[in-house]
């Protein structure tokens, strides 16, 4: 079927004078998601508190105590170097989109949007669309771009980091290499509009079903038209890249001064493959799935337990629970300022 005649299938929607504006989630669900997060952090816990105990909690808090203050400091920081150079890339993709804010205005959006990173797949991060709706008058429909190019080009640098970390050390993960190829395959059709769009008018083609789901694929492969021009998606890949190598260097600083014989390479290749897959596993944060992965992988480096379970929780404390924490002091800020931003636009 023919691509006009797939945005044709669409029924024909009444015009409205005002931006879409998203659904509100219903309470229950609401409800039951945050059930599901905090049993998934409840049972993390107790695990994570079990295995300390099955290897003695003298011994994880003695390697907990071989951390000195400016050690920690070191970790947070290079994490807050992550989370600077992504912000910097959201800023270019926002402003090549067309968006007039400055880096101030798309750091405060992008680091507040970390608060939700605990909802299930991470939809919560929407509420940034939400503040530059409110601070420009763009619909979400026209910013949503914004999400998929950031998520591909995370995507992209992730896999780079590992595949070459692998290559570096010889260390073989199972499964490494599908996920490495996977992410790459995705990051790059998504980052491809053209090839997004052949791929939606095939899937129809091939499938004959969801129609109106293949339409909006194609719609959004036109919306990302705007990256694709100017070497854009290059930039924020490479600011991505040094992103999680300054995380995956973190996690090597760590289980280096905590005694572990671990080379660099195979820290970095360790940690971005346990992120994504917990972030496969689709659960908040992907609490549970990446902890795991962390500490399995770490045994078949000869990490004793009672080493990789406190080097796990610590390097989580640091990357993924120190990002909500940010994400929590500057999300009623980007609230504040995005509502009084948006009453300044309609009471000139």
């Amino acid at each position: 079927m023919q691509s006009d005649e797939m945005d044709q299938m669409r029924p024909e929607q009444p015009t409205l004078s005002h931006p879409k504006i998203p659904v509100p989630v219903p309470a229950p669900k609401r409800l039951r998601e945050r059930a599901v997060f905090f049993g998934l952090l409840t049972l993390l816990v107790v695990g994570l508190m079990a295995a300390a105990a099955a290897t003695g909690w003298q011994e994880t808090l003695h390697q907990i105590a071989k951390l000195s203050a400016w050690q920690i400091l070191v970790l947070l920081g290079l994490s807050l170097l992550n989370y600077g150079l992504r912000g910097l890339r959201w800023h270019l993709f926002a402003s090549h989109l067309g968006l007039q804010l400055s880096l101030l205005t798309n750091m405060r959006h992008f680091l507040g949007g970390f608060a939700m990173t605990v909802t299930p797949g991470r939809v919560g991060e929407l509420v940034r669309m939400r503040w530059i709706r409110r601070e420009t008058g763009w619909p979400v429909d026209r910013t949503a771009p914004l999400v998929l190019v950031d998520r591909a080009s995370d995507l992209a640098a992730m896999a780079i980091v590992m595949g070459a970390a692998m290559l570096l050390s010889g260390t073989h993960i199972s499964g490494g290499v599908p996920v490495i190829i996977l992410a790459l395959i995705a990051a790059f059709i998504v980052t491809r509009p053209r090839l997004l769009a052949w791929v939606a008018q095939k899937g129809h083609a091939i499938t004959g079903r969801l129609p109106r789901i293949f339409a909006r694929v194609r719609r959004a492969a036109r919306s990302l038209e705007p990256f694709a021009a100017g070497g854009t998606l290059f930039q924020g890949s490479v600011l991505a890249l040094f992103g999680w190598l300054a995380e995956g260097t973190a996690f090597y600083l760590l289980l280096h001064w905590m005694g572990a014989d671990v080379s660099a390479t195979t820290a970095i290749a360790i940690f971005i493959f346990s992120t994504l897959a917990g972030g496969l596993t689709g659960a908040p944060g992907g609490v549970g799935g990446a902890e795991a992965a962390m500490i399995a992988l770490l045994a078949l480096q000869n990490v004793p337990l009672a080493l990789s379970l406190p080097a796990t929780a610590i390097i989580r404390l640091t990357t993924l629970w120190f990002a909500i924490v940010i994400g929590l002091i500057i999300f009623p800020i980007a609230e504040r300022v995005s509502k009084r931003v948006q009453n300044e636009l309609e009471n000139p």
